[in-house]
């Protein structure tokens, strides 16, 4: 039996989540009830339970830390978390603790019960009490999942579609295609780039793969649901006579995410529709469109239904290749001489140009912006500038894939390039510095003797002219002066640590002739060496 602790502040909560489920039925057991954070870090260590139903926020212990400290007591402890609407900023953050999922209040019985299931699977297979024929199905519905996913990957993507028919899909992809209608949706997540949201995307797509089975699954002969670029594509098959019922469906998914918004800040959602096809081999046909409609969403704005996936004409097509074509030759001059704010211009009167052209689709004005920054990285490499990262390009198109408005896509890009472009100057600059860090070393170690200029441009690499004028530039000294003060500051030590005599001071720090040493020294503190001696010693 699998022991299950309830927490909630409200009793009313508590109380219907016991009375809403079949406990018995699931193998699961109410062992405790807590009101608060507390209170439910005792009941944990009393019963030792497996899975914890719970508030994120409660009094006496908030529940990202009752998280932490219950997983410290049972490491394996699974958590269902229950957030309040505006709550789900604590939801998203408790995915990091491994938390299982979580329910967002009002409490839906079926959602729940689907929570309570993966719980009971999970549990299950940790502890291996999996029958053979359970692990088969498991086995059997991992090997299905991939092979409904290569219809996406092999066929639809690469727009493949036009060999097979409606047998060949079902029988190599594991599908029940029935002939009627068939047609793909697309629910878009937006959450801009901001670095703390992206893990949750995955949290969301379950929730919403839930609400799209509720909504749709009785009503369709076959359904699949393909992730990609934080985008769930539904492909449905369906009798001819459901389409005006079908498409209040996919609407009605709209308006609960929408109803839902406060939850789920700051995420943004648009659902867009391929026209329904009667052929099979067509079916790449509804995906672009499905594809091309939530694009819109960059000049229509989400929380969208669109049906109008805008293609742009070749003439707004041509328009694309032209600005493309005259932001190379700025952004090249710009990045050859790592002029930051030139290259932060151009890009900035990119997107003035783009806001004003006509015909545009958001899908090209994507191509565009996704071009603009493959052209950097372009003349980038063109002038021997390396990226520390080889996977910069891929995150570029990944998270530009999460902005939802052209003012959020232009914002990323400039981000992204004055960061890469800071970090590039930068490491210019170290590599400038080095050979001084190195010539400054080889000083200090060694003024006691005679250097030379040729010495230590030697030393790096560099003829004496341009080493001379690069030290200056970095250190503000010449090498001479450097030098000099390198050897004065240990005579001032010389002279007021030790009983040395001026002569013995004088060949320490390099120098061989006493007078030359007693000017240098007069003219570096304003005394000579003797009177700074009386003064310092």
């Amino acid at each position: 039996m699998i022991k299950v602790i309830i927490a909630d502040d409200e009793e009313k909560v508590c109380q219907l989540i016991v009375g809403l489920i079949d406990w018995h039925l699931l193998d699961m057991e109410i062992v405790a009830v807590a009101h608060n954070g507390i209170e439910a870090l005792e009941q944990i260590k009393l019963h030792k339970p497996d899975l914890m139903i719970t508030d994120i926020r409660m009094p006496g212990c908030d529940g990202l830390e009752l998280i932490r400290r219950s997983k410290t007591m049972k490491a394996d402890l699974d958590f269902i978390i229950i957030s309040g609407y505006r709550h789900f900023e604590y939801a998203q953050n408790a995915v990091k603790y491994g938390v299982g999922d979580y329910l967002l209040k009002p409490i839906k019985k079926d959602e729940f019960l689907a929570a309570l299931h993966k719980m009971r699977n999970r549990y299950m297979q940790r502890t291996e009490q999996l029958d053979h024929e359970e692990r088969l199905k498991i086995r059997l519905k991992s090997d299905i999942d991939i092979l409904r996913n290569n219809l996406f990957t092999g066929l639809l993507l690469n727009k493949s579609m036009n060999a097979i028919d409606i047998n060949d899909v079902n029988e190599h992809y594991h599908f029940s295609f029935k002939p009627g209608l068939f047609q793909v949706f697309a629910v878009k997540i937006d959450c801009g780039y901001e670095d703390q949201y992206h893990h949750a995307v995955g949290v969301l797509e379950e929730k919403i793969l839930q609400m799209i089975h509720r909504l749709l699954n009785d009503l369709c002969y076959e359904m699949w649901i393909y992730s990609h670029d934080s985008c769930l594509y539904g492909v449905i098959n369906y009798d001819p006579d459901l389409k005006i019922e079908i498409r209040r469906q996919v609407k009605l998914l709209l308006d609960e995410l929408t109803a839902q918004e406060a939850a789920f800040e700051p995420f943004k959602f648009t659902v867009g529709m391929g026209k329904a096809v009667e052929d099979i081999k067509q079916l790449h046909v509804t995906y672009e469109e499905a594809r091309s409609t939530v694009m819109q969403r960059l000049l229509l704005g989400t929380g969208k239904f669109i049906e109008d996936g805008a293609r742009s004409e070749p003439s707004a097509s041509a328009r694309g290749t032209a600005l493309l074509a005259e932001l190379n030759k700025s952004m090249g001059a710009a990045v050859e001489v790592l002029d930051k704010d030139s290259v932060l211009n151009c890009i900035a009167r990119l997107k003035e140009q783009i806001k004003s052209a006509e015909s545009l689709s958001g899908e090209m004005i994507f191509t565009v912006v996704e071009q603009a920054f493959e052209m950097y990285l372009f003349h980038l490499r063109n002038n021997q500038i390396m990226l520390h990262d080889d996977k910069f390009h891929e995150t570029f198109r990944d998270v530009a894939n999460r902005c939802s408005s052209i003012d959020a896509l232009f914002e990323y890009l400039s981000t992204m390039v004055e960061q890469s472009l800071k970090a590039i100057i930068e490491d210019k600059k170290q590599m400038e510095t080095k050979p001084i860090r190195i010539v400054k070393q080889y000083i200090q170690q060694n003024f006691m003797h005679s250097i030379s200029l040729d010495e230590v441009s030697s030393l790096v690499g560099f003829n004496p002219t341009y080493f001379s004028s690069l030290f200056k530039k970095v250190s503000g000294s010449n090498f001479v002066d450097y030098l000099s003060e390198i050897r004065m500051n240990n005579a001032k030590d010389l002279l007021r640590q030790t009983n040395l005599s001026i002569a013995a001071i004088c060949e320490q720090v390099g120098y061989s002739d006493l007078k030359h040493f007693t000017k240098s020294f007069k003219k570096h503190t304003g005394l000579k060496p003797n009177e700074f001696r009386k003064l310092y010693s």
